[in-house]
């Protein structure tokens, strides 16, 4: 080896130890939290899902609801969400979440697979009335808003886009007062993206990326969250466990129980995120909240 290939070699070699010794460790791609199913509840709503831990609150997608944990009464509704207070005409709520007696939401203009103008509404969780909205900053990127969640140790809240290419790529975050502070890549990005949840310093996912038709089951996913401008996404779970496999949609954990809940929908065959008939043997598409226990991983 003559003296400019020696000096080159070692020259790589000390690169490469330099980068050994300011490599980022490698994150845990393992689950955080092993799942027991405890039980299954029937619902009115097919979109998101939240829990104060004495209510448990609904979204439809032109609707809000409000049930009593312990007994599993509807015990308040709101059927009419849209009629006042937006800037633009919105039909869609994604999932929801509460904080400080408040429900949050996205909401949007929703059309076979296209959403437009959205906006973050808040409601009331005594009466579910509405209280204020503020826009999204369309400089972010985002183009549509499957779900919203309050991370309630910095005071932000987080949305996601079920629509993919650039839009879904990220996670969208944004102060209460709705100024919005950064957005976050998500990689690799999980498919359909439905359901937001902030807990424990990680945010879970819920991903319509099961089809439904080849009776496959639907993902939810981990990013733990940091300052950083990406994140790696993690395998969390799969939901073997649905009575059919069908459209996941929002999810919370219970912060009277630690259950994490699930909502899902079946029986309904949908295209772009619009119903499009039913499947045989449905007459009509049914709506269940999945409970199951969660136990931190060994």
């Amino acid at each position: 080896m003559n003296k400019f290939f020696a000096s080159a070699a070692a020259a790589f070699m000390m690169l490469g130890l330099a980068a050994q010794a300011y490599a980022l460790p490698e994150p845990d791609m393992s689950p955080k939290w092993t799942y027991e199913l405890k039980d299954v509840m029937k619902v009115e709503g097919r979109q998101g899902v939240c829990s104060d831990g004495k209510y448990m609150y609904v979204s439809c997608s032109k609707a809000l609801y409000k049930y009593d944990m312990k007994t599993g009464k509807l015990v308040k509704k709101n059927m009419k969400p849209f009629e006042k207070g937006f800037s633009k005409p919105v039909n869609h709520f994604g999932d929801i979440d509460v904080y400080n007696g408040e429900i949050y939401c996205c909401v949007e203009n929703f059309m076979d697979g296209v959403g437009k103008d959205i906006q973050v509404s808040v409601y009331d969780a005594d009466t579910l009335e509405f209280v204020r909205t503020f826009p999204f900053n369309e400089a972010s990127g985002q183009v549509e808003a499957s779900g919203i969640t309050v991370d309630p140790v910095k005071g932000t809240v987080w949305m996601c886009s079920w629509v993919g290419e650039e839009s879904g790529r990220h996670l969208y975050e944004y102060d209460l007062d709705g100024k919005y502070l950064r957005k976050v890549h998500m990689q690799p990005v999980p498919q359909w993206i439905q359901g937001i949840y902030y807990y424990d310093g990680s945010i879970l996912m819920t991903a319509d990326d099961g089809t439904a038709d080849d009776n496959e089951p639907d993902h939810m996913y981990r990013i733990d969250i940091s300052s950083a401008t990406n994140a790696p996404v993690i395998l969390e779970k799969t939901f073997t466990e649905a009575l059919k496999q069908g459209e996941i949609e929002g999810l919370c954990v219970d912060p009277a129980t630690g259950d994490l809940l699930i909502h899902q929908n079946r029986g309904a065959r949908i295209v772009l995120g619009m119903g499009k008939g039913m499947y045989p043997g449905y007459d009509k598409e049914i709506h269940e909240i999945y409970r199951y226990k969660m136990t931190p991983a060994k």
